[in-house]
């Protein structure tokens, strides 16, 4: 996989530069701020455990926007200066840290999360985890991309070690991937498939509009960065499986279970359009793979409702999935490189609002019928795959992911298949 060391190793330019001499005395303050605390574990009325140094974690700033490209030169001017101060502490990952908890760790987490800015330096030095520490935890893992359950896990230490020098690379690496995007005009509507974050968003007027959870491709079958626009809603789609899928996984699978193609609503059609008795085919060796696995409309349907196509070489696209318990995972990385949308019905009646006839009713009545029912879209609608594995939407707001698929050069980000 390519990376991109000479972003880690260069600044982010002059206006960084500029940023980071008046981020300097703020960051000092800060430091000195927890130095100088006094040790205690209750507060008064005047400090509110939601206050944080930096502004709220939901924007409808999205990812794609110029605006987050400035945000991020501010946040890399912050970064500099914190790793021009020794960063912060390593938090021990030796124990479970939560609310009512006491220990001496709970100093260094605290310490950690004032300097990265997500709790607010009037809240002290003490051992006590307290519905301060809670809420700056919880916000630290928003941020992240955790869930915010305010509970030290494997995970959360992860995301809370990887060093400041590396999160400013970080930054700075997909600060070039920003500028690059949005060098050019991207539409007044779009959708963005942030792939490390495995969300999408609908964007409207530079606003998003909708946000999706998403299932990208695993590691060893990637979603692919690309750009096109959705140009057809099929619903109730046939799913016709890749040759990579019969290769590896429906051959396989025949072999241990001959009736599997029947269970699962599979159909074998030979190149001539017939279809083929899957009891007359040699599954001892890939020769099936010849053939066109043609699984049905219905409720067992590998893209169940909905399948929203571009024009694309990877052949990929964007689909429903009766698999929905898959959306709670924290790692969402399961797909054979194509691209699962929770709630995709409200992502497909916003595509086709411009398309006559097409209205949410209609939708929905035309999914009861299980009749496969091709829409082409009348404004085709810009569609990016993107991979921003960092980004900022607002002073002291930085969010930080995964690099699932190690494009950003460094293995401490790699934290998924480090665990």
């Amino acid at each position: 996989m390519k990376s991109n060391r000479r972003l880690f190793l260069t600044g982010a330019g002059a206006a960084a530069a500029a940023a980071a001499l008046a981020g300097s005395a703020r960051a000092q303050n800060a430091i000195d701020a927890i130095i100088n605390s006094p040790r205690r574990g209750s507060w008064g009325d005047q400090f509110d455990a939601r206050a944080t140094e930096g502004g709220k974690i939901s924007s409808t700033q999205p990812i794609l926007s110029p605006e987050t490209a400035s945000s991020v030169e501010r946040a890399i001017a912050q970064y500099s200066d914190i790793v021009g101060r020794g960063g912060w502490p390593v938090v021990p990952a030796a124990k479970k840290l939560q609310l009512g908890v006491i220990d001496p760790d709970v100093e260094i987490l605290r310490r950690r999360l004032m300097i990265s800015g997500d709790l607010s330096t009037q809240a002290g030095m003490s051992p006590a985890f307290d519905s301060y520490v809670d809420a700056a935890l919880k916000r630290f893992q928003a941020r992240h991309g955790l869930p915010a359950d305010g509970v030290t896990g494997h995970y959360t230490y992860s995301a809370l070690n990887v060093s400041a020098p590396i999160r400013l690379g970080q930054l700075q690496t997909n600060l070039g991937r920003l500028r690059e995007l949005t060098s050019n005009p991207l539409g007044a509507r779009f959708v963005n498939v942030n792939i490390p974050a495995a969300s999408i968003e609908a964007v409207e007027n530079n606003r998003v509009f909708l946000r999706h959870t998403a299932v990208v491709g695993k590691i060893d079958r990637q979603t692919p960065v690309l750009s096109s626009n959705i140009n057809e809603i099929i619903l109730n789609p046939y799913w016709n499986a890749p040759v990579s899928i019969v290769k590896k996984d429906i051959i396989p699978k025949m072999r241990e279970d001959p009736s599997y193609l029947t269970d699962n609503n599979i159909r074998l059609i030979a190149p001539d359009g017939t279809e083929v008795n899957p009891m007359n085919v040699d599954w001892s060796t890939d020769d099936a793979a010849k053939y066109r696995f043609r699984q049905d409309p219905g409720r067992i349907n590998a893209m169940a409702t909905v399948k929203i196509n571009f024009p694309n070489e990877h052949a990929v696209y964007m689909h429903d999935t009766p698999q929905q318990q898959l959306f709670r995972d924290q790692e969402r990385f399961h797909s054979s490189g194509c691209v699962r949308v929770q709630n995709v019905r409200d992502l497909v009646t916003w595509i086709l609002r411009g398309t006559p006839g097409w209205d949410r009713r209609t939708i929905e009545t035309t999914i009861q019928t299980e009749e496969d029912k091709r829409i082409p879209v009348a404004d085709p609608v810009p569609v990016y795959f993107t991979y921003i594995s960092a980004w900022s939407t607002g002073d002291g707001v930085v969010h930080l992911r995964d690099d699932i698929y190690g494009r950003d050069g460094q293995q401490e980000l790699q934290i998924s298949t480090a665990l």
